[in-house]
């Protein structure tokens, strides 16, 4: 039976296929598209447990894009996951004091956004094709660090595409913004705001919904897609990496099929906690889901007051890709806990656009109940990293940091000792200056390729080919523009008047 698609804005009963709100992004109504139901795993788990990531990752999406043929899926799959990825499991799980670390960072670009972004260029020109788009595409996104070299590590020269990444200038990691600016490509094209990664994506928003500009585009030859988590085509292959780390868990003996697991997830845009929040509803033994937040605790206030209030001092910290105040994805999740009230959804989003929060009803907080909210301030995170070197000898970077640290507190408070599985999202690699500040202390006197060649020391693991690149890559992206001048950059690049 074909799943349908719904905004959580919509009025009425209007809905999509899987392809068109793919194509779409984000919905003209500027909601965000979910499955109209939850599709059930179909597969027993005694099989799903001797299948390879592929096969798994077939049968979780055809679940969600029934659109979409069996030759066509399989056809992006394997495309999808092959060599680029550096371990042949492609999502392998450590164990290292007490949790189960799933590795979500041996794609192309060192972090857990290569898992989706590797797929979705060919989602995207698979669903062009199935709705006779005769536009190029222009794949528009705002990025806190990873997103931005995935997508444009994965969209790099597809026909058809181009890619306009926005990134604060001063709030990424410097391998992290060395990736995006020596990004090759002649459709790829790469902006520092001056701002941060809020500022960022609402000037993404604002031009998805802006109607005189996707005229001029669509008259220019033009339409907007993305490639950000808001995409329904990021956050169904984000589901395929939870049910594999369980059924991997269970063909290794870790534990016994139908045993209750939990997981915790460094958390910012929500997309990635909300993918296991759906491994759950289509039928996962997941209980609880910990989200993890940094010194930017706008989620943890959340889940603790049923309040959302950005309005609050923005921090950088060193989880650049957590230094989120506007969580785009949860409206999804607040979509879900108001029994699917697209009117309730609307109203509460237009109270987060007019005054910076908005508060939920008892009965929508009875509903989160599966989640546990926590947060690790600065000093807590690089201490998570030393004590588990110390430990165990395993290296996590800064992201992966804070989920074990407030594993840990979840753990203390709760007693819940169950199976844990921790999203580790990106290398450690990606983020040397702070993990190494962490290990050895004041680093400041090193040179970053110099913190570098000291972690694949200290960690016995050989640097990324991600990192290797960049030593010596040119620069190749120099632009730089005010939050108020994204629109008029965009047209620049694009020669739209």
């Amino acid at each position: 039976m074909a799943l349908a698609y719904k905004s959580t804005r919509g009025k009425g009963n209007e809905t999509v296929s899987a392809s068109y709100a793919i194509l779409q992004g984000l919905a003209e109504d500027g909601g965000l598209y979910v499955p109209t139901e939850f599709p059930k795993l179909d597969v027993p788990m005694e099989s799903l447990k001797d299948m390879t990531y592929q096969e798994v990752a077939y049968e979780v999406m055809k679940l969600f894009l029934t659109d979409f043929t069996e030759e066509e899926l399989k056809n992006c799959i394997v495309r999808a996951y092959d060599s680029k990825f550096d371990t042949e499991v492609i999502a392998p799980l450590v164990y290292a004091d007490d949790a189960y670390y799933l590795e979500l960072f041996h794609g192309k670009t060192i972090a857990f956004k290569d898992m989706a972004l590797s797929i979705l260029p060919y989602l995207l020109t698979t669903a062009a094709r199935k709705n006779q788009v005769t536009n190029e595409i222009v794949i528009l996104t705002a990025t806190s660090g990873d997103t931005g070299k995935a997508a444009l590590t994965g969209f790099a020269d597809v026909e058809g595409t181009r890619i306009i990444v926005f990134y604060p200038k001063d709030g990424v990691s410097p391998v992290q913004e060395k990736q995006m600016v020596t990004q090759k490509g002649d459709n790829t094209f790469v902006v520092g705001i001056r701002g941060n990664f809020d500022d960022a994506q609402t000037g993404v928003k604002r031009m998805f919904g802006d109607e005189k500009l996707k005229a001029d585009l669509n008259a220019a030859g033009f339409q907007f897609s993305s490639a950000n988590s808001i995409n329904i085509g990021r956050l169904v292959p984000q589901v395929v990496y939870y049910v594999y780390a369980y059924a991997h868990l269970a063909a290794e003996g870790r534990i016994s099929i139908g045993e209750p697991i939990n997981v915790t997830v460094p958390t910012g845009n929500f997309g990635n906690i909300l993918a296991a929040f759906y491994a759950k509803q289509i039928g996962v033994p997941i209980d609880r889901l910990i989200c993890a937040s940094n010194r930017n605790q706008v989620l943890y206030d959340f889940f603790e007051t049923g309040v959302y209030d950005r309005n609050r001092d923005f921090y950088v910290t060193s989880s650049p890709s957590m230094d989120i105040l506007i969580s785009s994805n949860l409206e999804r999740l607040i979509y879900f806990i108001a029994g699917s009230d697209s009117e309730k959804t609307r109203d509460l989003m237009a109270a987060l656009s007019s005054d910076g929060r908005y508060e939920i009803t008892d009965e929508m907080r009875a509903r989160l109940a599966d989640f546990w909210g926590g947060y690790a301030d600065e000093a807590a995170t690089l201490g998570r990293i030393k004590d588990l070197y110390e430990k165990t000898g395993y290296v996590i970077d800064t992201h992966t940091a804070v989920a074990s640290a407030v594993y840990q507190n979840y753990r203390a408070e709760t007693g819940d000792d169950k199976p844990a599985v921790i999203a580790s999202t990106a290398s450690p690699f990606k983020f040397s200056r702070s993990v190494m500040t962490a290990i050895k202390g004041d680093v400041s006197g090193c040179e970053e390729f110099e913190l570098v060649d000291q972690l694949t020391a200290i960690s016995g693991v050989a640097e990324p080919a991600a990192v290797t690149e960049i030593r010596t890559a040119p620069v190749r992206h120099t632009t730089v523009c005010d939050k108020e001048d994204m629109e008029k950059t965009v047209r620049g690049w694009l020669g739209v008047n």
